[in-house]
């Protein structure tokens, strides 16, 4: 049968690259794109830890996601660990499907970031005025935690390339351009990943980053501008930094004080169409929590069931498709720690009812 399936779709695509392939065509190339997917993946996951056994929503977490900031810091570091932590204490997931990824090589993260730039912030060498564009202080802690960061969004990809569906619990540093960081991001970890999985194999692949964080993911929009088998989608709080934005393949800008309603009809107007027009080998989600109405750095007016509802719609839209997907937790800002780790879960929790519905 699977000799059969792959006959049709060479067939059906070599008579023109701009045909839509019947959606069972569609799920079996996709299916046998995964298979040989995950061959490579077996052997190169960047991981210190893997969860082969496990038949459950693989969860990509690290200790080291976290370092020491100075007192009242702006930036909700202690959420990461407090994230695993709620997701545990809930019993959405166990420590069985907990996979650790490696540090992001310099390698790696020169695909995509500048050598001098690189070489400053592992080194150290970043002056004032670089500090004080990302809102941080240099510190060796901060570069180990970027670096691990980075990896676990490249090691969530690669497991969703052979699950279908995967979550890390932290990433989507999407501010940071190939030779500066920016509002809290220092190293781009969705473009890392993507970059990553566009040169690791002979496989091409088109890659779909769906970006709904408050904040436009202008760094992303910039690395990718001119790469056609990477498309941007960003919808974002108009009036909200960036102040100047750069141009994603495609930019939705919401008004001040949308709610629940009116941005998942929004979201449905589009997300569909994307997903059938670019077709994507992967996609990378962004499911940034600073849309919600109590966030401190947002202007947007969505509940916990509103980001629930969003992240439901997005994991489905893909996953039902027979699309892998990667998510990351994105921003969100908040002096009660507890309250925020909890509202990023949310897409964990949202991934583990998909994972049960469509992927087991």
């Amino acid at each position: 049968m699977e000799a059969v399936e792959h006959a049709l779709v060479e067939q059906l695509r070599s008579a023109g690259t701009n045909k839509v392939l019947p959606e069972p065509l569609l799920k079996a190339e996709r299916l046998l794109n995964r298979k040989a997917q995950c061959a490579i993946c077996l052997r190169f996951f960047h991981a210190e830890h893997t969860c082969q056994n496990s038949r459950e929503l693989p969860v990509v977490h690290h200790k080291k996601y976290i370092c020491d900031l100075p007192p009242n810091h702006r930036f909700p570091m202690g959420k990461f660990p407090k994230v695993l932590q709620c997701l545990l204490k809930d019993q959405v997931i166990t420590d069985t499907q907990v996979w650790v990824p490696s540090l992001a090589s310099e390698e790696m993260l020169g695909s995509v970031h500048a050598q001098e730039y690189l070489s400053n912030f592992i080194t150290g060498k970043t002056d004032e005025k670089e500090q004080r564009r990302t809102g941080f202080t240099w510190s060796s802690g901060l570069v180990q935690r970027c670096r691990y960061e980075t990896g676990g969004t490249v090691l969530a990809a690669q497991v969703a390339l052979q699950r279908g569906l995967a979550c890390s619990t932290a990433g989507g540093t999407h501010h940071a351009f190939p030779s500066y960081g920016s509002g809290f991001c220092l190293l781009n970890d969705l473009a890392v990943a993507a970059k990553h999985l566009l040169t690791e194999s002979r496989i091409k692949r088109r890659i779909l980053i769906v970006d709904l964080d408050v904040h436009q993911g202008d760094g992303t929009a910039f690395i990718f501008k001119d790469e056609p088998d990477v498309f941007t989608f960003s919808m974002h709080c108009g009036k909200n930094f960036p102040l100047r934005k750069q141009c994603s393949d495609l930019d939705i800008s919401l008004d001040d004080g949308i709610e629940d309603k009116e941005y998942l009809s929004t979201l449905q107007a589009h997300l569909p169409w994307l997903l059938d027009t670019f077709r994507p080998d992967l996609v990378l989600y962004d499911a940034g929590v600073d849309p919600h109405w109590e966030d401190e750095l947002g202007r947007l007016r969505l509940t916990d069931q509103g980001l629930f509802e969003r992240d439901q719609y997005v994991l489905k839209s893909v996953v039902k498709k027979g699309i892998p997907m990667a998510t990351v937790i994105g921003g969100g800002y908040s002096r009660d720690i507890d309250r925020l780790a909890l509202r990023h879960s949310i897409v964990h929790r949202a991934a583990a009812k998909v994972w049960k519905e469509y992927v087991t």
